[in-house]
């Protein structure tokens, strides 16, 4: 014999759907204000259902809604019988006095509609984790994806008319206008001319950072999630795909503190002194909204996942770095590493729009612009270059200029060119930053001439 808790009946609300449907009837103006919230699948009840399907028809021909078109609809589907017949519907007009709160009924019929499929989900979930023959990561991702859904269904954004969205982009640029001209729209970078360029990383971008090995792209990648979260208490997630979260966090120390990194791997610091700055440099660390994933080797699912935790347990998220693209696992076998790399960089993008966050990929550079006589970087050495350039918003490329120049002072040998290679909204160009290898961290030139006075425009 079923339980008493077996019967209960799912989440429905029949009062709010005939309110629904009888303000349609009673005020010809009431469709449109829940025609783009509604559809027949949100009624629970099959008669309100069909009813509101033949009021959606008689709208779509812009004929009237009313008691006897809906009833003359009906008898066209065959369905007035099944519905209740004209009964029913005097009874749905009964029920409603006025057709001014029928917005407040819709939304109470799609809440419904949303809980009953929830609870569809959550059977269903049992049933996949019972008896599913797939593996678990698939399992788990197609789980996340229907809550997920289901989710975004409730918030679910419409047409706007750029009317009522005038308002809030006056005030933001007239923000910009009279400020001191340091507000950016999006998320620090820390260099003042790169911000310049950008803006600031903007919500829903996908930004390549692309170099040749040692060439200072993980390191740029570092000090961008460093100050976002250090400085502007940014929540930041780093996937760290080559380095263990020991490794990153021995990085991110020696560069805040500005001590030489090996000499802090191996205890040779100079004095007191320098120890203090690190111990500076692990109190800003402590609290800082910083999170490392090193998991070896991720796919794209999994990533999304963590992701999508890492937003729901913090309530923001202003950052994602990945380091570096090419090392994220695909999901199936493909017969070319393009293939592979546009699945990969067309999740990051979909990640990026879905969290609505800039996310910061590293990317290797080919051998061809070590081999070719001007070895200027550009965008078509990225390796599996064809979709990361099209799936980029901005694509940054590391040229050290100097590094083989020995007539050149020090200081000017590490003088890197920062060459903004695509910027889907704004100027390309190139600009200048000093990379401290030993410190690993770049600074920005007019630091250094401030710090030493020995470096020069060239």
């Amino acid at each position: 014999m079923p339980s008493t808790k077996d019967l209960r009946l799912p989440p429905q609300d029949l009062e709010a759907e005939q309110s629904v449907l009888g303000s349609l009837m009673i005020d010809k103006d009431a469709i449109f204000a829940i025609a783009d919230v509604l559809v027949p699948d949100d009624f629970y009840k099959k008669a309100n259902a069909i009813i509101f399907e033949a009021a959606l028809r008689l709208w779509g021909r812009r004929e009237p809604i009313d008691s006897l078109s809906v009833g003359a609809e009906l008898k066209k589907m065959s369905q007035l019988k099944e519905v209740g017949g004209s009964t029913y519907l005097t009874e749905v007009i009964n029920s409603v006095p006025t057709a001014s709160h029928v917005a407040h009924y819709a939304k109470i019929v799609k809440e419904k509609r949303i809980l009953r499929e929830l609870i569809s989900a959550s059977a269903d979930i049992t049933e996949s984790a019972m008896h599913s023959d797939k593996d678990l990561e698939h399992i788990l991702d197609a789980i996340e994806s229907r809550v997920f859904s289901i989710s975004q269904r409730s918030i679910a954004k419409n047409f706007v008319i750029i009317k009522d969205e005038l308002k809030a982009a006056y005030e933001r640029i007239e923000k910009l206008h009279h400020g001191d001209g340091n507000k950016l729209r999006g998320v620090s970078t820390g260099f003042t001319e790169l911000d310049n360029k950008l803006s600031g990383l903007q919500k829903s971008d996908l930004i390549i950072i692309g170099a040749r090995p040692s060439y200072g792209k993980t390191t740029l990648a570092l000090d961008i999630a460093r100050h976002a979260s250090v400085r502007n208490g940014e929540t930041v997630g780093f996937f760290s795909l080559e380095m263990s979260r020991e490794q990153v966090i021995d990085r991110l120390i020696a560069a805040e503190a500005q001590v030489d990194l090996w000499k802090l791997r191996t205890g040779r610091l100079r004095d007191d002194m320098e120890f203090g700055m690190i111990q500076s440099a692990f109190d800003k660390f402590n609290k800082a909204p910083f999170f490392i994933d090193d998991t070896p080797s991720p796919n794209i699912v999994q990533m999304r996942s963590m992701a999508r935790r890492l937003q729901a347990e913090h309530g923001s998220l202003g950052l994602l770095v990945v380091d570096y693209l090419q090392l994220i696992q695909p999901r199936s076998n493909f017969d070319s590493t393009v293939a592979q790399v546009t699945e990969i960089s067309r999740g990051l993008k979909g990640l990026a729009r879905e969290l609505n966050v800039p996310i910061i990929a590293v990317s290797q550079l080919s051998r061809g612009v070590e081999q070719r006589d001007v070895k200027t970087p550009r965008l078509s050495d990225l390796r599996e270059s064809g979709s990361i350039e099209q799936d980029a918003d901005v694509v940054i490329l590391i040229h050290p200029k100097n590094r083989d120049k020995t007539e050149l002072s020090p200081e000017e040998q590490n003088m890197v060119d920062i060459i903004i290679a695509k910027h889907r909204n704004g100027p390309i160009g190139t600009i200048n930053l000093y990379f401290n290898k030993e410190k690993v961290s770049f600074q920005n030139v007019d630091k250094i001439h401030q710090d030493t006075g020995e470096i020069h425009n060239f």
